[in-house]
């Protein structure tokens, strides 16, 4: 019988912690949790593998100085970051840093499920250059305004003020909208926010 990876949750959220362990815990995976970054960190050169689930805001240390101190003890777990809705520019920074996704609040459960079994199976480094490869590739087959589309909805922009901001109407924005998702081969926005962020990542290299 092959043994539940572990998944370990760094959130000063007790409720999101309890959330987080029934729905992890109920697909088979096991959970440890963590109130603190100083806690986790403490005990982090002694974990076994698995996949760590970090919240960006916290107050005592934020996300981006647990992964800098995790890639010096244990630099082998991958780190999956949860960030606030349409902030992609700290999820650029957070992934230049080393993190292998991303997740947006609020998150589905099928996709937080699928974005840790996906960093289970590639580890911290393995694969995440083609990952980002694949997205850039995939980003240059979108026509310039499908493009401009993409870059204001990452933004956080709803349809009327990119309709504004480009000149066009509500429904060519719509248009626009489902052909730049067909060309991804994506059904849900945060599935094309993540592959715009690894195409960045590969501008910057």
């Amino acid at each position: 019988m092959t043994t539940a990876p572990f998944v370990y949750v760094v959130d000063d959220d007790p409720a999101i912690r309890r959330s987080l362990e029934r729905l992890l815990e109920a697909v088979g995976f096991r959970v440890v949790s963590y109130a603190t970054p100083a806690g986790f960190l403490g005990v982090a050169d002694d974990l076994a593998m698995g996949c760590v689930l970090l919240d960006l805001r916290m107050p005592e240390m934020d996300g981006f100085e647990v992964q800098a101190r995790l890639l010096l003890i244990n630099p082998d777990l991958p780190v999956i970051v949860i960030t606030a809705q349409g902030d992609v520019q700290t999820a650029v920074r957070a992934m230049k840093a080393g993190a292998v996704d991303f997740i947006e609040k609020p998150y589905s459960d099928d996709v937080l499920v699928a974005a840790i079994e996906s960093a289970l199976k590639t580890g911290a480094a393995t694969g995440r250059a083609d990952d980002i490869s694949a997205a850039a590739l995939l980003i240059d087959t979108l026509s310039p305004r499908e493009r401009e589309v993409l870059e204001a909805l990452v933004a956080g922009q709803p349809n009327k003020v990119i309709a504004f901001s480009l000149g066009i109407s509500v429904r060519t924005v719509e248009v626009h909208r489902s052909h730049m998702m067909d060309r991804l081969g994506v059904r849900q926005l945060g599935q094309a926010e993540r592959l715009s962020v690894l195409a960045s990542l590969a501008q910057a290299g």
